[in-house]
C-alpha cells in the first residue's frame, strides 16, 4: 500500500481510539453519549470569547469593552482615524445610567498650539503638599498608567508600558510586584506596596523599612501606593500562580520560585485606619515621598473613620486611590467580579463624601480607577472629584491585549499576560511603547475637548452641573455640584 493508505489507516485508527476513550470514561456525559462529536463542544467553548468577539456581537454589546469602545482605543494607540461615521448608534431610550456631556453655549477656546498638539494637562493638585511632603510633586498628566506587576504582565508587556509612560509624561504604577528590570526604561514610577510587602517585605512577610529604601535607592518612585484591595476582588487578596513565579519573579518579591505568590486578603502589620495612619507616616518619614492608599468602596464607616482621623492634621494619606468594582483582574470567583464592591460612580461618591463632611476632602489628591480609559468616563470621574486617573485594561490594549480573556491562562495569546517566552516573542515593545503613549496623548487631548465644550479650560473645573444621566425613557437627572477646590490647586496655565 501507498503512504497516503498508511496515513490515513492511522488517523481513523486514532479516531477509534479516541472514539473508545470516550464511551467507557465517566467524567463527561456528553462524551459518552456523542463519542468523537462531542468535543466539538469543547472546542466550540474554549473559542467562545473569540467567536462572540469577531461574530455574534453588535458594536456596542460586549463586555467589559465593546468593539466600539475597543477600535477607538486601538485606533487612538496607532494615531490612526479614531472617528466614527454616519451618527451615534446608541440607544438613548433603552439606557439607563447613560451619560451626557452638557455643551456650554460658548464653550472655551483652545489653547495656542490648537487641536494638534499635545495638550500636557498636569494634575489641579500638589502631590503630598498639604502634609509638606519632603518630595511633594505636581504630576505633570492627569492620565496615568494603573498597577499592573510584573508577573500578571509579562516582562515585554511591563517594558512597554514604562517606556510608554516616559513618551507620555505620565506616572507607571508598579502593581504589588515589586520594582523589576523592565520598570526602568524611563518612566517615573508609583510604587505599590500590596498586603504581601513585595520589595519591602522581611522573611516574615512583614514591612522592612530597611528593604524598602534598598528598593527605591536610585529608582525614579514618585510616591508610595499602600493597596488595601482591588475593586474586582475586594476582601480576598490576590494569587500569583506558582507556574507564572519564575525565579527572576520570585526574586523581586523575596519569594520561593515556582510556588503560588499568596497576597494576603488583610494586610499583617495594620488592621484598622488609625494603626494604618501609623504606617502610613512611618513610610513617608522614612522615604520623604508622598504615601496613599488604593481600595475597593463598600461600608462607610471605614472612610468616616480615615476621615476624622485626618482632621487634626497630625496624620493623613497624601492621596486616595478609589477603586471601582467593575475594575479589572486577571482572573477571581465570579461572586466577588460582579457583586462585591461599588461601582466607580458610587464608590468615589461614597469616600469622597465622607471626607467631604468634615471638610478634609482638599487635603487628599483623588484618583480614579476601574474602566475610566475612555474620555466620558474620564469626564464623569473628574466631576466627581478625581483629580487624575488611572488606565489598566485601556493600557493593555493599547500594547496589544485583544480582550481574550485568557489572562489567568498563562496563555495570553499576544504575550501581554503571559509568562511563556515563546507568547511574548511577538510584543515589540519599541512599537508598543509608542502605542501606549499614543493611547495616554489621545485621551488626555480628547477629555480636555469636552471639558472646553462644557466651557472649562481643564478637566477639574468640570462639575456634576456638566453632566446629565439617562434613566431611561429619556429622561435625564442632573447629579448637582458639591466640590470647591482651594486656591493651591488651581489648575496651572498651559
Amino acid at each position: 500500500m501507498s503512504a497516503g493508505w498508511w496515513v490515513l489507516i492511522g488517523i481513523v485508527g486514532l479516531l477509534a481510539l479516541v472514539a473508545v476513550y470516550d464511551v467507557v470514561q465517566r467524567r463527561h456525559a456528553v462524551l459518552r453519549n456523542w463519542p468523537l462529536v462531542g468535543h466539538l463542544r469543547f472546542v466550540l467553548e474554549a473559542f467562545g470569547p473569540e467567536l462572540r468577539q469577531y461574530i455574534v456581537t453588535n458594536n456596542d454589546e460586549e463586555r467589559p469593552f465593546n468593539r466600539n469602545q475597543r477600535r477607538w482605543i486601538y485606533a487612538t494607540s496607532k494615531g490612526e482615524n479614531n472617528l466614527f461615521a454616519f451618527g451615534s448608534d446608541a440607544v438613548f431610550e433603552r439606557s439607563p445610567g447613560y451619560l451626557i456631556v452638557s455643551p456650554a453655549g460658548f464653550p472655551a477656546p483652545p489653547p495656542p498650539g490648537g487641536d494638534s498638539d499635545d495638550w500636557p494637562i498636569a494634575c489641579a493638585k500638589v502631590v503630598g503638599a498639604p502634609r509638606g511632603r519632603p518630595g511633594a510633586f505636581r504630576p505633570a498628566s492627569v492620565v496615568n498608567v494603573s498597577g499592573m506587576s510584573f508577573g500578571a504582565l509579562s516582562g515585554r508587556a511591563v517594558e512597554s508600558l514604562n517606556e510608554g509612560a516616559a513618551l507620555a509624561g505620565c506616572l507607571h504604577n508598579t502593581g504589588e510586584g515589586g520594582i523589576s528590570p523592565y520598570h526602568l526604561r524611563g518612566g517615573e514610577l508609583v510604587l505599590q506596596l500590596g498586603t504581601g510587602w513585595f520589595g519591602a517585605r522581611d522573611a516574615s512577610g512583614h514591612l522592612s523599612i530597611e528593604r524598602l529604601l534598598e528598593t527605591i535607592d536610585g529608582h525614579p518612585v514618585r510616591a508610595i501606593e499602600l493597596k488595601l484591595s482591588q475593586g474586582a476582588k475586594p476582601g480576598i487578596g490576590g494569587m500569583l500562580p506558582g507556574a507564572k513565579v519564575t525565579p527572576e519573579i520570585a526574586a523581586i518579591r523575596g519569594v520561593e520560585p515556582g510556588m503560588d505568590c499568596l497576597s494576603p486578603s488583610i494586610n499583617p502589620d495594620f488592621n484598622n485606619p488609625d494603626r494604618m495612619l501609623d504606617v502610613v507616616e512611618r513610610i513617608a518619614e522614612a522615604t520623604g515621598l508622598p504615601v496613599g492608599i488604593k481600595s475597593a468602596v463598600g461600608m462607610v464607616g471605614f472612610w468616616e473613620e480615615l476621615a476624622v482621623l485626618m482632621e487634626s492634621g497630625a496624620r493623613g494619606v497624601d492621596f486616595i486611590t478609589i477603586d471601582g468594582g467593575e475594575g479589572g483582574t486577571g482572573a477571581g470567583p465570579l461572586a466577588f467580579v460582579d457583586h462585591v464592591a461599588l461601582p466607580y460612580r458610587l464608590a468615589h461618591a461614597r469616600a469622597y463624601s465622607a471626607f467631604a463632611e468634615r471638610g478634609v476632602q482638599h487635603k487628599v489628591t483623588w484618583v480614579g480607577s476601574g474602566r475610566l480609559g475612555l474620555p466620558e468616563q474620564s469626564l464623569m470621574a473628574f466631576a466627581l472629584g478625581a483629580d487624575m486617573v488611572n488606565v489598566g485594561r485601556e493600557a493593555m490594549m493599547a500594547v496589544g491585549c485583544i480582550q481574550a480573556q485568557r489572562c489567568h491562562t498563562g496563555r495570553c495569546p499576544t504575550g501581554v499576560a503571559t509568562q511563556s517566552r515563546w507568547l511574548q516573542r511577538g510584543l515589540d515593545p519599541t512599537l508598543k511603547s509608542v502605542r501606549l503613549a499614543g493611547y495616554v496623548v489621545g485621551l488626555r487631548k480628547e477629555i480636555t475637548r469636552l471639558a472646553r465644550t462644557t466651557g472649562c479650560t481643564h478637566p477639574s473645573q468640570v462639575t456634576l452641573n456638566h453632566i446629565e444621566v439617562l434613566e431611561g425613557d429619556m429622561a435625564t437627572s442632573a447629579v448637582g455640584h458639591y466640590d470647591v477646590r482651594p486656591e493651591w490647586a488651581v489648575p496651572p496655565p498651559f
